[in-house]
């Protein structure tokens, strides 16, 4: 598959990016206009035989307002930087996610309206933003907690208003989309459903920002092409999690954390990249040192857990900080920010 992108000169007029874009469709390529803060970028999202990209090429060259005309083979479109140079910010509750380092923190489950208030008043207290908890669980085992459901996303949402902090929550199905959109900010997509095709779309469909977790088994393009499935319902609004790909040695480390993935990430697209620290290695004791090094390699922020009591967590309570433990964390954060300039 080759598409072809136009880059149009800094400050064209309308004029010459519509007689662009007319030309495109009288050939019967349907184009993809994209703004950007100074200049405008055309994208033609279908493949062309050799002789239409040379014809459409040399005459595209030489229209009025046109800077440079560039081929990419990548299978993602809409989240290459290629198509959309600036970087993406998702605006969630007044948290501009892209554009500072923002850190979402919270229990895995929620359990109880005063576990979850007294989570929130950590978080804020920390100076993150944003409140994770999860109301519908994917649980290895059937016998497992699996959350409070409906009344669980009621306690996220009363909370997070409490204390003004944005909200996330994990969305499981297609069919949960309208629900979970109803009482929080942002729909998770997680790892395990990065491929539910059906689920991206809703989601995407939605108008709802989409924070989509790595599968744990996912290359860097079948995790882009996951985001496209989000973007090509006209929602811009998706942010890309890391946490952690399947180890080779699981003795140590539930997961075996992927930075390295975070940087070519941001060369490659123009989303906000985010780390799960807490996933990616499923141990507190490094949840820190992880977390640290998610702001060193260039993340646009990081989700963590954190629960009041993680010995008595109904999930995942072997991965949580404990207040004190998060609240170190953040100071630790706030000190290493200076020095990556974040």
């Amino acid at each position: 598959m080759i598409s072809m992108i136009i880059v149009m000169e800094i400050g064209a007029p309308q004029p010459e990016i519509e007689a662009v874009a007319n030309y495109l469709k009288e050939v019967g390529v349907d184009p993809l206009v994209m703004p950007g803060q100074d200049r405008v970028a055309i994208g033609i999202p279908a493949s062309l035989s050799a002789d239409q990209r040379e014809t459409i090429e040399g005459i595209v060259r030489a229209m009025a307002g046109v800077s440079k005309v560039t081929q990419t083979s990548h299978p993602y479109k809409l989240a290459s930087r290629e198509w959309h140079r600036e970087a993406t910010v998702v605006e969630v509750c007044g948290t501009k996610i892209g554009a500072e380092f923002v850190v979402m923190a919270g229990p895995c489950s929620v359990e109880s309206y005063e576990q979850m208030h007294e989570s929130a008043a950590i978080v804020k207290q920390s100076g993150a933003t944003v409140l994770r908890g999860g109301a519908f669980k994917p649980r290895t085992s059937p016998y497992s907690f699996q959350g409070l459901a409906e009344e669980g996303l009621k306690i996220l949402q009363q909370v997070g208003k409490e204390f003004s902090l944005a909200t996330i929550s994990e969305v499981m199905s297609p069919d949960m989309v309208p629900l979970v959109a109803r009482y929080v900010d942002i729909l998770q997509i997680g790892a395990r459903s990065m491929q539910n095709f059906p689920l991206l779309i809703e989601a995407g469909k939605s108008g709802k920002p989409v924070f989509l977790k790595r599968g744990p088994s996912a290359t860097i393009d079948e995790f882009l092409l996951a985001a496209e499935y989000v973007l090509s319902q006209n929602n811009p609004n998706v942010m890309l999690c890391e946490r952690g790909i399947v180890p080779l040695d699981r003795t140590y480390t539930r997961n075996t954390l992927d930075l390295s993935a975070v940087p070519v990430l941001k060369e490659h697209t123009h989303l906000p990249v985010i780390v799960d620290p807490s996933h990616g290695t499923g141990v507190a004791k490094y949840v820190p040192s992880m977390a640290l090094a998610s702001m060193v390699v260039g993340a646009d922020g990081i989700m963590i857990e954190m629960h009041p009591q993680p010995k008595k967590a109904l999930s995942d309570g072997s991965q949580a900080l404990t207040p004190d433990g998060f609240l170190a964390l953040m100071g630790s954060l706030q000190q290493l920010s200076g020095f990556v300039k974040k």
